[in-house]
């Protein structure tokens, strides 16, 4: 046995020209395999429109809230002791409609609480569509 202090270490080599051979084969089986179109189908529904068709407004409900709690229905002062009585009022007011949108225009110093006894006046009603407005002080 030979045993040499001094050898020499060979760094291993890279060979990159098969590697190149191998990718050049994929390109090739990978053009050769794949059609290409220049225009692609797209199924596409396009809207339409009618201009004869009216959109339907549905019956609104004016309800004024003054600033000293105040209300009003459609311009008429109305009193109420609880938000039941004024529900019976809304129905009133809304005839045969169903389901009206209910506009609270309410002043900007009015309460909350005033608010909320429309909306829970709506809501016994069962009127869902509700709307707020408000107004403030011309300074």
């Amino acid at each position: 046995m030979k045993f040499r202090k001094g050898r020499e270490r060979v760094e291993p080599e890279i060979n990159f020209i098969p590697l190149i051979d191998v990718l050049l084969v994929i390109l090739i089986f990978l053009m050769a395999t794949t059609t290409y179109s220049k225009f692609a189908e797209l199924k596409i529904n396009l809207p339409t429109a009618d201009a004869e068709k009216q959109v339907e407004q549905p019956q609104t409900i004016q309800v004024a809230i003054s600033a000293n709690g105040q209300y009003a229905i459609n311009g008429e002062t109305t009193v109420f002791a609880s938000p039941d009585d004024f529900s019976v009022q809304l129905r009133r007011a809304a005839g045969n409609n169903s389901d009206p949108m209910i506009v609270i225009n309410a002043d900007a110093q009015s309460s909350h609480q005033a608010v909320v006894n429309v909306m829970e006046a709506a809501r016994t009603a069962g009127y869902g569509k509700l709307t707020f407005a408000t107004q403030t002080t011309g300074k």
